[in-house]
């Protein structure tokens, strides 16, 4: 995932700030304006994300009036795209799995919150390419393409590699009952919390290394295997092997790609939500979420607009609905700065947009990704990296071929072709410019930024040789990309880290312990595009109670 960036950088102009950016021409939603308000509304929603929007759409099939307030001049949060200069990008819908049918679970939910509306086109069947130093790992669609893509590359592991796809399937098992945990309520946690740990295995939720360990002492087959820690932003040894199971599950029969770009999930959602009255507005900036005798009442808009709701639902993410939006006493009262203690933000990000002359087919690029790595021990890249980030190459180089994966691109943007790389990086290396204004950061940003942008281009040149010299336009975002157009504080990439610890949080659910505030999105179940989406549809869930029995049996069962 990554955000719209700021600075620029062509093949004519070589200066950054010599050139003026324009506006993106890629607006969904409806621009707030206060005397544009068509209340009372059942519930109002901070943030257009999926979880924000998917949230919305359920409400709104149930007949409430939904309002959905998103600070950006565009809604999707990290769904949205946006186009500039001729080009147009996703900005982090990159890929997505278990699409290519309609009886998933995530498929279910996608046709339900936009009528069927949105279409998927596949990725080649090999969708994730792995450089592990020299080593190459491709990586098929289908359990037995994922297995014989292990085995290719590791034909002395069978054994190994055969309890390694068992495990997934048990994981996702019980990660049905760790979703239903997020519906109970407080009274009944303690219960639920001794359920879970008869009903889940073991190593649910170790560290992903630990669990992989056991089955190998191959480090290279672990390389390979959790070759998509990019997906949740956390290495082997600290991730839970729960969220890395759920990402290969995921994407066990390949990736797909919505048709006619990202942006087409927010257009198709929307019209849902206005159904019985509700809208979703951009340039809608809210500044404090009410509360009155300790309920969640409404918002307060930066504009001093007061907008009163029985329901308060924050898709901002937990660190900003608790220590933003939320009075400081509310939060002080149900204690979360003790629970503050154990969760960490994820990792933050350089996101590289590239637009080229020429068809996908023409410049010889695939619908396939490309994870690059210095060699295959991910931690020790990381660490390397967190040592001395300025001199170090990256740990991870993602490359991502929207142009090619979409269909429908050269109906709209003919002749030309798209590229995104990202990289992890440091908060650190971007601090002293936090205070500063995008697009005028001054001439030291510019010039670590062009460092970065050049370095970034190499790794893309290397596997990519025949695109050198056919480069037309590259913008480069950084973490305070993320932080001015996302309002993530430190320009974290997946919410919450995602770590052990983070999911042994029985506290991060839909049901605050403030009436009337509920949260959703990634922050209470998982990251990703559909992480984020069931997180909505807990939400809704958790908001109707008995009431959603049907709803539930709808997407969970079909």
């Amino acid at each position: 995932m990554v955000v719209e960036s700021e600075g620029v950088k062509s093949a004519v102009v070589s200066s950054p700030s010599s050139r003026k950016l324009k506006p993106s021409t890629l607006r969904i939603g409806t621009r707030y304006r206060a005397n544009r308000l068509k209340g009372p509304y059942d519930a109002i929603v901070i943030g257009s994300g999926i979880g924000g929007l998917t949230t919305a759409a359920c409400l709104a099939k149930a007949g409430k009036k939904v309002l959905v307030l998103e600070q950006h001049y565009t809604a999707g949060g990290y769904t949205h795209s946006y186009a500039r200069n001729g080009y147009e990008w996703d900005v982090g819908v990159h890929y997505i799995g278990d699409m290519g049918s309609p009886h998933t679970l995530g498929r279910r939910l996608f046709d339900y919150i936009t009528d069927g509306k949105l279409e998927w086109a596949p990725m080649d069947e090999n969708y994730d390419r792995f450089f592990l130093g020299d080593k190459v790992v491709n990586l098929r669609a289908g359990k037995e393409g994922l297995r014989l893509s292990l085995l290719d590359a590791f034909p002395d592991e069978q054994e190994a590699i055969d309890q390694y796809v068992k495990l997934l399937g048990k994981v996702a098992d019980g990660m049905q009952w760790y979703t239903l945990s997020k519906l109970t309520p407080g009274l009944l946690s303690p219960l639920v919390h001794k359920g879970l740990d008869i009903a889940l295995p073991d190593y649910f939720n170790k560290t992903t290394w630990d669990v992989l360990s056991e089955l190998t002492d191959n480090q290279e087959l672990i390389g390979a295997i959790t070759g998509q820690w990019g997906d949740c932003g956390v290495t082997p040894r600290q991730s839970s092997f729960m969220v890395h199971a759920l990402i290969a599950k995921h994407y066990l029969y390949g990736g797909f790609y919505p048709v006619g770009g990202a942006s087409e999930i927010a257009k198709t959602i929307i019209p849902v939500i206005q159904q019985p009255g509700g809208e979703v507005f951009t340039y809608a900036d809210v500044t404090d979420i009410l509360v009155e005798k300790g309920k969640a009442t409404g918002v307060r808009m930066s504009d001093g607009e007061e907008i009163p709701a029985p329901m308060v639902i924050s898709n901002a993410g937990v660190i900003n609905t608790f220590e933003k939006l939320l009075p400081a006493e509310a939060a002080e009262i149900i204690g979360y700065k003790r629970k503050r203690r154990h969760i960490i933000p994820s990792m933050p990000h350089i996101g590289l947009y590239i637009g080229l002359k020429g068809t996908p087919e023409a410049l010889g690029l695939p619908r396939t990704n490309f994870w690059i790595y210095p060699s295959a021990d991910h931690d020790s890249n990381v660490q390397q990296f967190l040592d001395d980030p300025e001199n170090t190459e990256f740990p991870v180089v993602y490359i991502s071929f929207p142009a090619a994966k979409d269909p429908d691109y050269q109906n709209r943007w003919p002749g030309t072709s798209t590229i995104e790389i990202v990289a992890p990086t440091t908060w650190e290396m971007f601090e002293p410019w936090q205070d500063t204004t995008w697009g005028k950061r001054g001439e030291d940003y510019e010039a670590l930024k062009q460092k970065i942008t050049d370095q970034l281009l190499e790794v893309m040149y290397e596997k990519l040789p025949q695109l050198r010299g056919k480069v037309d336009y590259v913008e480069t975002s950084t973490p305070l990309s993320t932080a001015w157009f996302c309002r993530y504080g430190r320009g974290e990439l997946y919410g919450l880290d995602h770590n052990p610890e983070r999911f042994e949080q029985d506290w991060l659910k839909p049901k605050t312990d403030i009436p009337g505030l509920y949260l959703t999105g990634q922050d209470i179940l998982t990251c990703g595009v559909v992480g984020a989406m069931i997180g909505g549809l807990v939400s809704t869930l958790a908001i109707q109670g008995w009431r959603g029995a049907g709803l539930a049996k709808r997407i969970f069962v079909g």
